[in-house]
């Protein structure tokens, strides 16, 4: 009996129309399953948190991962900072002035 070994797998990740890598043509995200992992997860704890992941996809996302961490982790610093710049962007455009009160105010309303 003999194995065929390939010499480059497909990685099954895809980037979408915002740039964005996801996995297994899931809507989870790369940037999900390496936080989990770092955080020490296991792939079938990450399959089970992903249910529409396979635990091959999840198995391959890592690999590559191990294969291309300083990439990967530039992808995901990369991200970050995207996250960031927009959440500032939102959060300038909204008053957030006195916002507890406000919410208080609107909940004590609400039960009168």
């Amino acid at each position: 009996m003999s194995l065929s070994i390939e010499q480059s797998q497909v990685v099954p990740l895809a980037e979408d129309a915002q740039g964005v890598l996801r996995v297994g043509g899931t809507r989870v995200t790369l940037e999900s399953v390496i936080r989990q992992f770092r955080q020490g997860a296991t792939a079938e704890q990450i399959q089970e948190d992903f249910p529409s992941l396979s635990l091959g996809d999840v198995y391959a996302t890592l690999a590559y991962y191990l294969r291309h961490t300083q990439e990967v982790d530039h992808y995901l610093a990369t991200q970050a900072r995207a996250a960031a710049e927009t959440r500032r962007e939102i959060e300038s455009r909204q008053d957030t002035a006195n916002l507890r009160e406000r919410l208080l105010l609107r909940r004590s309303d609400a039960s009168n």
